[in-house]
Formats: structure tokens, C-alpha cells, sequence
């Protein structure tokens, strides 16, 4: 597979889901892979990448934004709120926001650096008890409360259990957006992006479907 490939295979889930061309956005999930691999792809053109951990991208993305120019990169994995200062500075979207001290961290150093990444309202929707992410039940709530604090929340994200049919944890996510007013919808991996198109994914996560298996 490429980058080619997975672009094709989008603009063919896009039409087959009779949405507009270019309605959804490619994260190259570039965690863990070497320099060897995602260079090709940023020579490609490919602009928007996604990470899990703030170290890791710290060490690897200053550097190739200034070899490349603007890049954008979104924080996909889980944020201690020790590294939530890093993190508003060095990631143009976080994905993962996921519980209310992490939310306030956020307010107080938006306040503090006068900039805020677009954030994401990480769901459980599966209820499992080892990921994170907001239950179901509480997403309304939670995105009321961040959105209080004046944060710029702009959609919501799932990762679906490894053991279910992922059409309807997207279903429900994209129900979760709808009703909240949040047009962006963070759903959809190597496996299984075209459903998630299908249900509306506005941000597709694809990692080793371009890069190769992590070594």
C-alpha cells in the first residue's frame, strides 16, 4: 500500500458516500517510524501527520518543519497534563481530550500563551475499561463543560473495540457530534477508514497502511 493508494481509496469512499470531494482529511500516523519512511511521504506533498506521544514528535518535527515548511501535526495519543504546555505548543490539533483537569490545563495556559490547538473530545465508545476517553453518557456534559471553559473544541474522536463491528461506534460518534454543533468527526484506522467515511469521518487516522508495519 501508499500514499497514493489510500488517497485513491478515499476519494472512492468519499463518492460512494456521495460526500463532497476532499471532505476528508488524511493523518499520516507517522508514530514510531523511521525517518526513512516518512520522509518519502513529506516529499510527496503529504502535509498532515499525526503523533501519540509528545517526546517522540518533539524530537522529530521541528527539524522537518523547518526542512518542509507547514506542516501540521495532531497529538493522537493519550496527554499527561504535565506535558499539556508542550503539547499547545508544538501540535496544531490534540485529539485526545478525555477529562476535566486535562480540560482546565488547557484553559489556564490558553490564557497563559494566548493560542490554543483545536481539540478533540476523545469518546469511549466501547466503555473499555483500559482505554481512555469520555463514556457515552457523560460526552454532553463534558463538551459543555470544556466548552465553557472557552476552549476551541471542534469535534470528537474514537478508536472502536478491536472486536466489534466499527460501523456503529462511528454511528454513535457521529450522533455525539451532531447533536453538540461539532462538524468534525476523528475516526477511522488502516483497517477499517472507508466505513468510517461512510458514517461521516471528517479526520482519518492511517499509519501502517503507508508506512509499512512499525518496526
Amino acid at each position: 500500500m501508499s500514499l497514493t493508494d489510500i488517497r485513491a481509496r478515499i476519494a472512492a469512499a468519499e463518492a460512494a458516500a456521495q460526500r463532497p470531494s476532499g471532505s476528508v482529511q488524511l493523518i499520516a500516523v507517522s508514530k514510531e517510524q523511521p525517518e526513512d519512511r516518512v520522509l518519502p511521504v513529506l516529499d510527496a506533498g503529504h502535509r498532515l501527520f499525526g503523533e501519540n506521544r509528545v517526546q517522540e514528535a518533539a524530537g522529530k518535527w521541528p527539524g522537518w518543519r523547518d526542512r518542509f515548511g507547514d506542516v501540521a501535526v495532531h497529538l493522537l495519543g493519550p496527554l499527561q497534563s504535565n506535558k499539556a504546555r508542550q503539547a499547545m505548543e508544538l501540535f496544531q490539533a490534540i485529539h485526545s481530550l478525555d477529562r476535566p483537569k486535562l480540560a482546565q490545563s488547557f484553559a489556564r495556559l490558553a490564557q497563559e500563551l494566548g493560542h490554543c490547538p483545536d481539540l478533540f473530545v476523545q469518546v469511549n465508545t466501547g466503555a473499555e475499561p483500559q482505554k481512555a476517553g469520555v463514556l457515552p453518557d457523560d460526552a454532553d456534559r463534558f463538551i459543555k463543560d470544556a466548552r465553557a471553559l472557552d476552549l476551541p473544541i471542534v469535534g470528537v474522536m474514537c478508536i472502536p473495540p478491536v472486536d466489534e463491528d466499527p460501523a456503529a461506534h462511528f454511528a454513535q460518534l457521529a450522533d455525539i457530534g451532531a447533536r453538540n454543533g461539532l462538524e468534525s468527526l476523528s475516526m477511522g484506522m488502516s483497517d477499517d477508514f472507508e466505513i468510517a467515511i461512510a458514517q461521516g469521518a471528517t479526520h482519518v487516522r492511517v499509519g501502517s497502511a503507508i508506512f509499512g508495519a512499525r518496526r
